[in-house]
């Protein structure tokens, strides 16, 4: 990674009309920092070595005043972080305000996943964005509080329930799954605020492409249930959805899937908690049930679960893939 031109010595390469200005201010700082520590430890060793005790020394009165010294040592850390401040304020403001006609993107956090759901009504797990246009991300959590960082784009912002925050970028370079120049891979994104038990596995990808590229990727994710049987296309958006995270379709029970396992229950009894209720009852898990347990997640837990599972909207999850999903879910055994 080093040795990337446009990596510095702590920061990825930079892929972002930001990234050089951040890691600008960080080097300014850090090498500022390290020279006036050297130099102040320089000069303690010097006075130790030259005015230590010594026999026969007569102590000499210390000066009570000076005016020169005390100004030079208030005026130039007062310029040095006033230009700190200064630089960092205005790249700042820089980073806060996109452009008017940025295309934007609805990032949705939630345990343990990112749904990224663009105006067209495509909606991807991964995210996708073209080159060298400014793209602005109205984030939001369906839970707690999450973290939306790439570092490769020096861009980091809270996502905050009941609340949307945002963050603008401009990516300067395409990625190409595959390719050998490391600059080309995907780059990585993460949740950079402690989230609960798989905040470390909540990650994604980010892709970038040629605006024409982009387009095309843009339809076909909007589409992207076409030509495929209601079975993949339940899988498929399964996996997209991040159900993934909490559910297995392998019968695996452990502590590692909050949800209970999905494989080769359908059409049988599970014992629920209903909301409000003091005692448990007897569901089946059938259409109603699976189309009630993505709208009002809540409404019936699985004794012995707890209820963090979030709520799909219909913008999050359209009613046909809901239907998808169902006969997915049929298809497990």
């Amino acid at each position: 990674m080093l040795a990337d031109a446009s990596s510095s010595l702590f920061f990825p390469p930079e892929q972002s009309t930001f990234a050089a200005d951040v890691d600008g201010l960080f080097d300014f700082i850090y090498y500022l920092s390290a020279f006036f520590f050297i130099a102040i430890i320089a000069v303690m060793i010097l006075f130790v070595l030259r005015y230590h005790r010594r026999k026969g020394h007569v102590e000499q009165p210390s000066a009570s005043h000076n005016e020169v010294l005390e100004i030079t040592w208030s005026v130039i850390p007062s310029i040095l972080v006033g230009f700190i401040f200064f630089y960092g304020f205005t790249k700042y403001l820089d980073m806060r305000e996109p452009p008017d006609n940025a295309y934007e993107i609805q990032v949705i956090a939630k345990q343990w996943s990112w749904q990224f759901i663009y105006p067209n009504g495509a909606d991807s797990d991964e995210l996708h964005i073209p080159v060298n246009q400014p793209v602005r991300f109205i984030l939001q959590s369906s839970d707690v509080l999450h973290s939306f960082y790439i570092p490769a784009f020096r861009i980091k912002m809270d996502c905050v329930p009941q609340r949307y925050t945002n963050t603008w970028v401009i990516a300067k370079d395409i990625t190409g799954e595959g390719k050998d120049n490391s600059e080309h891979k995907p780059y990585d994104l993460f949740c950079a605020e402690y989230c609960g038990k798989d905040h470390s596995r909540m990650l994604a990808k980010v892709y970038v492409h040629e605006q024409s590229d982009f387009d095309a990727w843009l339809e076909d994710a909007a589409n992207y249930l076409e030509g495929k049987t209601p079975e993949e296309g339940g899988k498929l958006a399964f996996e997209k959805k991040g159900c993934t995270q909490c559910h297995s379709v392998t019968g695996d029970n452990s502590a590692k899937y909050a949800g209970p396992p999905l494989n080769g229950q359908w059409g049988t009894e599970r014992s629920v908690i209903a909301r409000g209720a003091s005692s448990p009852e007897n569901v089946v898990m059938d259409e109603n049930y699976i189309r009630e347990s993505v709208r009002e997640p809540n409404a019936k837990v699985v004794v012995g679960r707890k209820p963090i599972m979030p709520v799909f909207t219909p913008q999050q999850l359209k009613d046909n893939e809901i239907t998808a999903i169902i006969a997915y879910l049929k298809s497990l055994k």
